[in-house]
């Protein structure tokens, strides 16, 4: 391909809103309502607000230097032992011998079985249970698909957005308060003053919970008690548990380290759900590649297996993740080389996070996560989120997220991501230390 065209194929422009097009007073248009549900989401999406804020920054500002410690990208380039594998791949396609078109909507069998094996050891989970995906924010629609609008759900306050904005779509809520709360959800404060943790005994039942577990925004990674009591609460209630463990490759090795899996608590397989990714530990963002697990035991209340209709929502409404991401999500856990090569990028953002925690504790913020995840947790006292966020990327060009984005439990609070190079965090935490002293 030539280099033009590759450069083509690696722009990334964010489109304005101001310059999209506009609905003209009296120009056509079909007979079809708008699905009302639509209407409901506030602004939009996180993540795409924060990149137009960048641009609009970058307008303001050419020639700055602008750090991003905001939307948690990846930058460590891929191992080459698991791009090599994608390649070997790709290039057989073009052999007789090396071609294969459609492959199994559920993933490739040798894929399922490594993450079986190397994920969920002792665990009892089956190459069967294990579904192939584009990614996990993919599987979260997937599954609020599965379950249908008439189903209630609790998150995690603050969350990642994409667990209410799919339910939002999907009918599931009704509208926003002042606050930004929608009606119909439980929202689950998890704060400092709770350690992170729901106070269970003051939730009331819900269908479906969605728990993130090293979670974003904070970073706490939920203790082996903490998830027995989750667990033991959903059995209780008859609810489903959807886990998201996208950052469970941050979590520390050792004895009483937090879990990185729901399974490893006895019972989960009976009401947990769990969906992960590759994005973060082996870097593919782009190349997309995730999973989700649904245990046999995991049964409706007329006792329908619930996998059962995973399968049938992935068949209809998914042709399977790319062969040639999947070879490569094969290389990073079949061998010893490749699972070393996905610890050692895993180890640069660690060390970024220790980095960016040591920083703001030394300018006398409260300050959370990092430890067990990629993102660190600061607050503001007094502070709006939307506030801190402005001010720090006009003083110091440097790009965080506010807390707020992420639910009401978030205001005062912003996240900074340790997805960057090494170098480039040290320049962030200068500029930061040199404004917030």
């Amino acid at each position: 391909m030539p280099t033009n065209m590759i450069s083509k194929l690696l722009e990334k422009t964010v489109l304005p809103l101001d310059v999209a097009p506009q609905v003209k007073t009296g120009a056509p248009r079909t007979s079809v309502l708008r699905n009302p549900h639509m209407e409901k989401l506030q602004k939009g999406y996180l993540f795409p607000e924060i990149s137009m804020k960048h641009e609009a920054h970058m307008k303001k500002y050419p020639d700055a230097k602008v750090i991003s410690l905001g939307i948690g990208d990846t930058t460590e380039p891929i191992p080459s032992v698991i791009t090599s594998a994608m390649a070997e791949y790709a290039l057989a396609l073009s052999t007789p011998e090396g071609y294969q078109g459609y492959g199994p909507e559920q993933g490739q069998l040798n894929l399922r079985k490594a993450i079986a094996d190397k994920i969920y050891p002792n665990t009892g989970i089956k190459e069967s249970e294990v579904f192939i995906s584009d990614g996990a924010q993919c599987d979260i629609a997937r599954l609020q698909m599965l379950f249908g609008s008439n189903v209630t759900i609790a998150v995690q306050d603050p969350t990642f957005p994409g667990y209410v904005d799919n339910g939002v779509i999907m009918g599931q809520t009704g509208k926003a308060d002042a606050s930004g709360e929608y009606a119909g959800i439980t929202y689950m404060r998890c704060a400092p003053e709770n350690s992170f943790f729901p106070d269970l005994s003051r939730v009331p039942r819900t269908d479906v919970i969605f728990f993130c577990s090293p979670n974003n925004p904070t970073g706490h990674a939920a203790s082996a008690a903490q998830l027995r009591e989750l667990v033991d609460f959903a059995r209780r209630n008859g609810s489903i548990i959807v886990f998201d463990s996208a950052y469970a490759w941050f979590v520390s090795e050792g004895e009483g380290t937090p879990p990185r899996s729901i399974y490893e608590v006895p019972g989960a397989r009976e009401v947990a759900i769990e969906i992960s990714s590759f994005s973060k530990f082996a870097g593919f963002t782009g190349v997309r590649l995730g999973w989700a697990v649904v245990p046999d035991e995991l049964r409706y209340a007329d006792g329908h297996p619930v996998a059962r209709d995973f399968d049938r929502v992935v068949t209809t409404c998914f042709n399977g993740a790319s062969s040639v991401a999947q070879a490569g999500g094969l290389a990073c856990l079949a061998t010893e080389e490749g699972r070393a090569a996905v610890r050692r990028v895993v180890g640069v953002y660690k060390e970024n996070a220790r980095v960016l925690v040591e920083t703001f504790a030394s300018l006398g913020k409260e300050v959370y996560g990092g430890a067990d995840s990629p993102y660190v947790w600061v607050r503001f006292p007094g502070r709006r989120s939307w506030e801190v966020f402005a001010e720090i990327l006009e003083k110091t060009h440097v790009i965080t997220v506010p807390g707020s984005g992420f639910g009401p439990g978030g205001e005062g609070f912003v996240r900074v991501s340790a997805f960057n190079s090494k170098d480039r965090v040290l320049e962030a935490a200068a500029r930061l230390k040199k404004f917030l002293a």
